[in-house]
């Protein structure tokens, strides 16, 4: 065992003695970071001084520490990609990037990596970008305090913020993204985290998944962007305490469910968005502790939703609490808290004694023909709400809150 030890320990010391550190500046001998990666020995550190160093296509081709001083700007002079990793074991740390290349037929990044292993990727900031970050069938890596600022203005010739495609076991925390297409895309990647990100005023969604499964995505802010989220054709995602918040428009919402199976959806605050979770076509999800405020609908239901358990969850001044568009219901509401309930609870356990049918009537009129909307709050529409719950035609009779809650639901 002590010769192991002594063995491992050698190594480790040769492995220091030939790693140097190389300096780039503008009056070093090295003046530019290519030359600089051209140079390096394997595990050697890079470090960029502070300066303007106009450059494009830069490429990483071996495993290196390359570390900005008070934000050096690597300007890509509108040419094309910026920096591409090819090396396992890569650290890119504090660098400023700005002018990435537009391109109608090619993904230009500021920084992409590329069949790459045990990465680190933090603390920069990029601007006047096409795709910010492009992780590419990579695993292992770390996307950490990076700021991406977009100047996207229609979707067809914009990229998104950070990108996944088919890459694994990618943690994603503490970025914040603005004015892009997607402010965070997966596309078949699975068990990656997406932690602590905040992802607003994108041209589409705050965050995008598809065929991505055992992801979790926790504590983000998704504000006023042209949606929320985006989750499709994926299962077994988690999505516990984030903030989904002003997502306004004709065709908005917090979050979208399409295709999706086996999730989890915990903890979340969804507010002032025209629907907070718009669902079509997703199976045995649980919904629990989430907070529904000042929605325009709290919950869409659009269709072939099964096994689904909304539990223990705050609707709160909601114009509508739940819209659905079928008789057929096979859905869990139970234990709910709904601002808009009028019951009773005589025995004061606090869960009111008359079930509470959350589906008006109204809402499918609404679904039918938007335009009635302007009708909202009149008698008129008092009216028919009452006499469909007292004898349901047109929304599901068997779709009820059998023990709403009197009180808001703290956590």
């Amino acid at each position: 065992m002590k010769r192991i030890f002594v063995f491992l320990f050698a190594i480790t010391l040769v492995g220091s003695v030939h790693a140097f550190q190389i300096e780039v500046c503008t009056s070093c001998p090295i003046s530019n970071l290519q030359s600089a990666i051209d140079q390096a020995k394997d595990f050697d550190t890079i470090v960029v001084k502070k300066g303007t160093y106009k450059e494009h296509n830069v490429l990483v081709n071996k495993p290196l520490t390359i570390i900005g001083e008070k934000y050096p700007v690597i300007d890509g002079e509108l040419k094309g990609e910026v920096i591409t990793i090819i090396a396992d074991n890569v650290t890119v740390d504090g660098l400023f990037i700005i002018n990435v290349g537009t391109s109608y037929t090619e993904d230009y990044a500021a920084i992409r990596v590329r069949r790459s292993k045990h990465f680190v990727i933090q603390n920069l900031v990029l601007e006047k970008l096409f795709f910010g970050i492009y992780i590419e069938k990579s695993n292992y890596g770390k996307v950490f305090h990076n700021k991406v600022i977009g100047d996207a203005v229609e979707e067809y010739n914009s990229g998104n913020g950070i990108q996944l495609w088919y890459s694994n076991h990618i943690e994603i925390e503490h970025n914040y993204v603005e004015h892009v297409r997607d402010g965070i895309y997966l596309e078949f990647s699975d068990d990656c985290i997406i932690k602590n990100n905040v992802s607003a005023l994108n041209l589409r969604y705050g965050l995008h998944f598809m065929f991505s499964n055992d992801d979790v995505y926790q504590d983000n802010t998704f504000e006023n962007n042209g949606a929320g989220v985006a989750v499709m054709f994926s299962k077994k995602i988690k999505m516990f305490n984030n903030t989904f918040k002003e997502n306004w428009g004709t065709a908005s919402y917090g979050m979208l469910l399409k295709e999706i199976n086996d999730a989890e959806i915990i903890g979340n605050t969804f507010e002032e968005n025209t629907i907070g979770i718009n669902i079509e076509g997703s199976n045995r999800i649980v919904y629990k502790h989430n907070n529904f405020k000042k929605n325009g609908w709290a919950i869409k239901v659009r269709g072939a939703c099964y096994t689904n358990k909304f539990t223990e969850n705050n609707f709160l001044y909601n114009s509508f609490d739940i819209a659905y568009n079928s008789k057929v219901n096979d859905n869990v509401f139970d234990r709910n808290y709904w601002s808009n309930y009028t019951g009773y609870d005589l025995d004061k356990d606090g869960v009111g004694d008359v079930p509470y049918r959350p589906v008006k009537l109204f809402s499918y009129i609404v679904n039918r023909t938007p335009e009635t909307i302007i009708l909202l709050r009149s008698m008129f529409i008092d009216i028919i709400d009452f006499s469909e719950k007292v004898s349901p035609v047109f929304t599901p009779d068997n779709l009820l809150d059998h023990n709403p809650l009197t009180k808001k639901i703290t956590w």
